[in-house]
């Protein structure tokens, strides 16, 4: 077996299933989907973001779930963004009351515990208007027979 395949297998077994969304603009002083969750619950086990252009001045970030039915829940609380170079790595510890994890391009945090997360939406919430854009790969467990995500 090479390499390779033991790798993509050992991924697998650790972090789930991979989703991963093409770099893309951010939302403007908003929240906006950036992974669809349908057909169950899932556990999200590792979610890592990419900065591939700086960004501007974009305040605070962080992630949301937005249920299909129920009330909004924050996944983190606010990284005061600021501007962040390209290269600079995103992501979550599990606990929803740390904050974001990001600092410049040298490395992060990796996810100490899973997110629950029902039918609905995860979504990005900035609190200016700003330039750049994000890159971001999910990994995940269905957890009802049928639940996947997808990139929104």
């Amino acid at each position: 077996m090479s390499d390779y395949i033991a790798g993509k297998a050992l991924r697998k077994l650790l972090l789930g299933k991979k989703v991963e969304r093409a770099t893309a603009t951010l939302p403007q002083t908003t929240s906006a989907p950036i992974f669809n969750i349908l057909g169950g619950r899932v556990a999200i086990t590792e979610i890592i973001g990419e900065v591939t252009t700086i960004l501007g001045a974009v305040g605070n970030m962080s992630l949301e779930s937005t249920p299909a039915v129920g009330t909004v829940l924050p996944l983190c609380a606010v990284l005061a963004a600021g501007t962040l170079e390209a290269g600079t790595l995103l992501g979550i510890t599990g606990d929803f009351s740390v904050a974001m994890n990001g600092a410049n391009a040298g490395g992060l945090e990796g996810q100490s515990q899973s997110a629950i997360l029902p039918v609905g939406t995860l979504d990005l919430r900035l609190s200016a208007s700003s330039t750049g854009s994000v890159k971001w790969t999910l990994f995940y467990i269905p957890i009802d027979d049928g639940a996947y995500v997808e990139a929104a």
